[in-house]
């Protein structure tokens, strides 16, 4: 049950403080700060909550760790519920610190409404950004999934490296479709935006798609030797 409750507030405090930074302080950071600030949280969530449940706080690579073999389905399955009900009390809270000052100027990167919710930027096109979330979210499960391997990893480094893959990704993202390449963090923000439910497929079907990538990927470049479970 820990390991639970510990995606469940890892993913909460995912939401509400990257996505945070875009909404409150986006025009002053801009899109690489918003980035920054997606990896900054995740690497002290994988050095808080690493020893309990892995800190995977994405359905993605909770995916990929299944279907790797490095848990069983009942756990998978749990840490998504766990990963998506964190996601909306994360951005349940940020909708309510929104708006409880009627007026204030946040001016966030998609605009106080949207709550750094996950839609298509001017642009942009639902196959664009079906391939970005692909390649993007196999970029990313492929890196923890590398960095968490027990022979082939780097052990108590690998937060930092993970951390680094996430910033990377959503540079690159943002000006797509504000980079989700996790359905929770998608998820939550949806629940308070009308309009973020038109592309969700999207940020479901392309992270998942990526993340089954990394597992065949890593798995033809690993070799056969036993990897380390993240699941904490």
């Amino acid at each position: 049950m820990n390991k639970y409750l510990a995606e469940c507030v890892g993913t909460m405090f995912l939401v509400l403080l990257a996505c945070g930074s875009a909404v409150l302080a986006g025009p002053s950071i801009g899109g690489l700060g918003v980035g920054l600030c997606f990896g900054l949280v995740l690497v002290c969530l994988v050095y808080a909550i690493g020893n309990i449940s892995g800190c995977h706080v994405n359905p993605a690579v909770s995916f990929a760790v299944w279907i790797s073999g490095r848990m069983g389905f009942k756990d998978f399955v749990c840490y998504v519920v766990a990963q998506l009900f964190g996601a909306a009390i994360g951005a349940g809270i940020l909708c309510w610190f929104v708006n409880m000052v009627p007026g204030f100027d946040f001016g966030g990167v998609t605009g106080e409404s949207q709550l750094a919710a996950n839609v298509l930027q001017p642009g942009a096109t639902s196959g664009m950004a079906l391939l970005a979330e692909g390649m993007l979210t196999f970029f990313f499960v492929f890196i923890v999934l590398g960095a968490t391997d027990e022979q082939k990893g780097f052990g108590k480094f690998a937060g930092i490296a993970i951390g680094l893959a996430l910033g990377l990704v959503n540079i690159v993202g943002i000006p797509v479709d504000n980079c989700s390449v996790n359905p929770a963090r998608s998820f939550g923000p949806a629940l308070w935006t009308v309009d973020a439910w038109g592309p969700f497929w999207i940020m479901v079907v392309g992270p998942l798609v990526g993340a089954l990538l990394a597992a065949i990927c890593w798995r033809a470049v690993s070799g056969p030797a036993k990897a380390k479970s993240i699941e904490g």
